[in-house]
């Protein structure tokens, strides 16, 4: 369930002209020379570490180039805003690539574009790694791992890892059906919450501005500060590139709905009391719901 908008083949920009149109600019510059019958770009007035070649000897173009003809096309396409995805060892890529954009000198601002970049994952399976080598061509694909396990979790666990850290993806972990599960933690106190707005035959739309002054006790007061902190952790998030930040929460705001469940019956017979303590659970559920939602993980109704 993720939709490409758009797929830009790297070829298109050599059969357009774009590569050819982006050496000659970054030429008209002034910010190229020959040496040793290749081309080179001085990317080290821009922060580089060294000076790159752009065209080899022998007539080709580094991998380097395109790509700095492609973000050209994207900036102007209007896209003021990109964040690439890319592997731990592309990392060299980034400082010749804004080197590249820089010397163009058209218009692209410092820092253009942004970078999140990606460690390998490992993954074990009945306890032992499965093995990966790109020499012997064995491989586990996306798809492997969401057939064995389900979208909802690949998606939950690939995402509550900053990306340049080692990440084990344990597929038993993923299948279980426990507490020691985070998306199914998650997903339970969502779709517990659903059953108590269910046995209680109350509407939710009719909660909105019930009074919640006698929800006094220790793990109610938790449980509200925690989702007063949702639009100011969503909000860094966002801008920090860091949906795991998102993961945590979550997890958080779930142990403390658990916390609060087994601190205070909600369905009681005193009936402002019982409106009170319905309210907070389902403002609880709607925050699991958009934050999952925000991850593209379901939140389930029963479980």
């Amino acid at each position: 369930q993720v939709k490409f908008d758009n797929f830009y083949l790297e070829s298109s920009l050599y059969t357009s002209g774009k590569v050819a149109a982006t050496v000659q600019m970054l030429q008209d510059a002034g910010k190229t020379y020959e040496q040793d019958g290749a081309l080179w770009l001085q990317s080290t007035d821009y922060g580089d570490d060294k000076n790159r070649v752009m065209r080899k000897q022998d007539g080709t173009f580094t991998y380097f180039v395109p790509d700095v003809a492609y973000h050209i096309a994207k900036w102007q396409r209007g896209f003021t805003k990109v964040v690439n995805i890319q592997g731990t060892d592309h990392h060299g890529t980034i400082a010749r690539v804004r080197a590249g954009l820089q010397a163009a000198n058209v218009g692209i601002p410092l820092g253009y574009p942004d970078y999140v970049l990606h460690t390998m994952v490992r993954v074990v399976r009945g306890g032992e790694e499965v093995k990966i080598s790109k020499r012997a061509g064995s491989y586990v694909t996306l798809r492997d791992v969401i057939d064995w396990t389900s979208k909802d979790a690949v998606r939950f666990f690939l995402l509550s890892r900053k990306p340049d850290t080692e990440y084990t993806f344990d597929i038993d972990l993923a299948r279980s059906q426990n507490n020691d599960n985070p998306v199914y933690y998650v997903q339970y106190a969502h779709a517990r919450i659903q059953k108590m707005l269910r046995d209680s035959g109350v509407d939710v739309a009719s909660l909105q501005g019930v009074d919640v002054s006698s929800l006094l006790v220790p793990q109610a007061q938790t449980l509200m500060l925690q989702l007063a902190k949702y639009p100011e952790m969503l909000t860094a998030a966002t801008e920090g590139f860091a949906p795991h930040d998102v993961t945590f929460y979550l997890r958080e705001l779930a142990a403390n709905l658990h916390s609060y469940y087994d601190a205070e019956r909600v369905l009681v017979d005193d009936e402002a009391l019982k409106l009170a303590r319905l309210a907070l659970v389902a403002a609880c559920a709607q925050v699991l719901h958009n934050g999952l939602a925000v991850l593209g993980v379901s939140a389930p109704e029963k479980m």
